[in-house]
């Protein structure tokens, strides 16, 4: 009987992270552009053909039409597959890895990695970390905190969460005013310092630590190959990790029917010059950490023991 009552939740995680993730792409898009989430209904940006309820089952609807627009042909971008795929795994390995613990912090794990998705999209489309998704993640440290007063946690303690909002925001908000003090201007945007503040409670200050230094090794290894592959040296690393993210999102044009989002013509030019998503990587090494922090911290911390 437990078996089966495992197994059902893993059925369920999994049709609820497609579903999860499919409006993960709304906000993917409509969040940075200030664009409302629930109006318009989804649409084809280019024909304006009204999505119907079968256009929108995760991951099938965009294999069975080919990922092209029902209406006019108009390709989609295979970013809306990618991410539903993503937070299924994700919600999956949250069973895998939380449920053990108790269901509260299973659910908490999976709504912030979700959060996290949305984050590392967002900023690697539009150099924009939404409000929102930041404050999703610290209200999951929130939670998980207070799961873990109640002995229901995952084994970080409060204590440590607290330590880890403080080192995590603390640290990258003296970079940032050091840097712009004496370089009179932004090293790195403000979300990112933000977003560190909400992943240190989420992990706790070990964890925030080990994820600094890997989303900064792998910011690196990402320029390397950009510079190595891309051909160009100022090559932006969202023109190759996102796909085509010229075919606007579901319910992208305002209520005039213009381009929503779109300043002066185009998006890039919105973008600072020569500027470089970080918060994709800090996303990617906190959902890392969150999952296998905890395990490395120990064992290399068992090496001087």
């Amino acid at each position: 009987m437990e078996t089966f009552y495992l197994v059902c939740t893993y059925i369920l995680a999994g049709v609820l992270g497609l579903c999860v993730g499919s409006f993960l792409n709304v906000l993917i898009y409509r969040l940075p552009r200030g664009m409302n989430i629930t109006k318009p209904a989804s649409h084809c940006p280019r024909c304006g053909y009204r999505l119907k309820w079968y256009d929108n089952i995760p991951i099938l609807s965009y294999i069975l039409l080919r990922g092209k627009c029902r209406g006019c042909g108009e390709r989609i971008s295979p970013r809306y597959m990618a991410v539903e795929a993503m937070n299924c795994l994700l919600w999956l390995a949250c069973v895998w890895k939380f449920y053990p613990y108790g269901i509260g912090s299973a659910v908490t794990a999976a709504l912030a990695l979700s959060a996290l998705t949305v984050i590392f999209f967002s900023d690697l489309e539009t150099m924009l970390v939404p409000d929102s998704m930041i404050a999703g993640v610290a209200l999951c440290g929130v939670a998980e905190l207070v799961l873990e007063v109640f002995g229901l946690g995952i084994g970080i303690s409060w204590q440590d969460r607290l330590w880890g909002a403080l080192a995590g925001g603390g640290f990258f908000a003296l970079f940032y005013f050091g840097f712009l003090l004496i370089r009179k201007r932004e090293g790195l945007g403000f979300g990112d310092v933000k977003l560190m503040g909400a992943a240190g409670l989420l992990l706790g200050w070990k964890n925030i630590i080990l994820c600094v230094i890997l989303a900064c090794i792998s910011a690196v290894a990402a320029v390397c190959a950009a510079r190595i592959f891309g051909g160009k040296k100022d090559k932006e690393i969202g023109d190759a990790a996102v796909g085509d993210s010229t075919q606007p999102e579901t319910g992208d044009f305002s209520e005039d029917g213009s381009m929503a989002g779109k300043k002066d013509g185009s998006e890039e030019e919105a973008k600072p010059q020569g500027a470089f998503p970080f918060a994709p990587f800090l996303a990617a090494a906190a959902a890392v950490c969150l999952f296998f922090g905890n395990t490395v911290c120990e064992w290399y911390i068992g090496l001087f023991m």
